[in-house]
């Protein structure tokens, strides 16, 4: 006969293994679904020459063209289905989140928590599909101008390549969607990764047969190399970075027994915002190029003065680049992080900051001191992203070793590693707390 303490013993086992091998079954469940996104950008677009593309896209890759294939994954540069990639969904997701702010409808949505939720991302695939149809269409447009490029131009292309584009786009979408749920980690994120670690020894090939042939100086690239591992290690050291709100517990007393007064401390994360500010604002920054794609290069001359003036490198592009991360930092700090409901939750469990009146004057100070590391934050990532950008500019460094790309490749991998870790704590913690109470049974 099996004794109940060894039944539970087999059961704790058995449940260790089942955690171990659900946690394998998300990685490769989300390996599998980045396999498929980067076999995507491989299949191109129908109607299109890919010699006589190849050509201008070289032409144009130290561009904005550059720019819109690194979040692509490379999916420009072979004109594939996923060349819209993930930012119409990004871009829709800015709309939603800064009419939430000043539509009252859509904050109490927001507050209705699970079902609201539901029905603000339900709006978000809608807008998804308007935003990608119209950038998918003035992507046709485009090329149908640049040169020889399309073999069969006409209204049936436009048609076929907004359709197939903006298809991919809801496709990456549902497949961002299932790694969140089913996976490991942001999928959104890990899909904009993907594409980034995908083509970095590429980028790194690229460059050094630049360093063969002469155009590139030996010690560029070592200068390069040097503050990509520099930017990486600060990138590193900033995302840790916490500022600690001493929080205290008063004493309590639970039917007989006196409870010490207990301490512990409200970490704010430097950068709160995380990698949403960089990506928000180059996904706004593509915008103007794909309405110029309408008028495939004509238009009001202040237009095209604009356009041009929003071209990688340029003062204008930096200059508004430099004030979208400020902004975005702020906005969306303020989105996932609100004082007034920390400062109830506190007061509800009776906790205080030394000092500091509970409640409203609480609420006043967390939004104080968060103000001031939001303004540090955005200036980390102003550094992180506006100098590598200037070298890509001036010195033809691939984008892949410019800030934007580095802070995003940092970012998700450190997020999903802490997401993997934060996995495999509460199974030992479930595995603790089993074993507990098999020795309260033995006892």
């Amino acid at each position: 006969m099996v004794s109940a303490a060894e039944q539970l013993a087999a059961n704790l086992n058995f449940g260790a293994f089942a955690k171990a091998d659900e946690l394998k079954k998300r990685i490769w469940f989300t390996l599998g679904a980045l396999l498929v996104y980067r076999l995507g950008t491989y299949i191109p677009l129908p109607g299109i020459d890919p010699n006589i593309w190849e050509q201008v896209f070289k032409s144009q890759a130290g561009g904005i063209l550059g720019m819109f294939n690194m979040f692509a994954g490379g999916g420009i540069h072979r004109m594939a289905i996923f060349a819209l990639n993930i930012m119409p969904y990004i871009s829709a997701s800015i709309i939603i989140q800064l009419l939430t702010t000043v539509s009252p409808q859509l904050e109490a949505l927001k507050k209705e928590g699970e079902a609201g939720r539901k029905l603000l991302n339900q709006y978000t695939r809608y807008l998804t599909v308007i935003l990608a149809a119209f950038q998918s269409y003035g992507i046709a447009v485009g090329l149908e101008g640049a040169g020889n490029v399309v073999s069969d131009p006409g209204m049936f292309f436009r048609l076929s390549t907004a359709i197939t584009l903006t298809g991919g786009t809801m496709f990456l979408m549902w497949l961002g969607e299932q790694i969140t749920s089913r996976g490991i980690g942001n999928g959104i994120s890990l899909i904009i990764l993907a594409g980034i670690v995908a083509e970095l020894p590429a980028a790194l090939a690229n460059m050094l047969e630049l360093g063969r042939q002469g155009a590139m100086s030996t010690g560029l690239i070592l200068v390069v190399i040097i503050m990509a591992v520099a930017v990486i290690a600060f990138i590193v050291f900033m995302e840790r970075a916490q500022r600690r709100l001493l929080i205290q517990y008063p004493k309590r007393q639970v039917g007989n027994k006196m409870f010490e007064g207990q301490s512990s401390h409200l970490p704010l994360k430097l950068n709160t915002s995380g990698v949403i500010p960089p990506i928000f604002a180059s996904s706004l920054l593509l915008l103007p190029t794909t309405v110029a794609n309408f008028n495939a290069g004509s238009g009001p001359e202040w237009f095209q003065w604009i356009t041009t003036q929003l071209g990688h490198g340029r003062p204008l592009f930096l200059i508004m680049y430099l004030a979208l991360i400020v902004f975005f930092a702020f906005f969306y700090t303020a989105i996932v992080f609100n004082p007034t409901e920390t400062a109830d939750n506190l007061k509800k469990h009776g906790g205080f900051i030394p000092g500091i009146r509970p409640g409203e004057r609480t609420a006043e100070y967390i939004d104080y001191v968060l103000s001031r590391i939001t303004v540090l934050g955005a200036i980390y990532l102003a550094i992180v992203c506006l100098i590598p950008e200037i070298l890509i500019s001036y010195a033809s460094v691939p984008f892949y070793f410019g800030g934007t790309s580095l802070l995003i490749v940092v970012s998700v991998t450190m997020d999903t590693v802490a997401q993997v870790q934060g996995y495999l704590l509460a199974h030992q913690y479930e595995g603790l707390i089993r074993k507990s109470k098999l020795r309260g049974r033995r006892r």
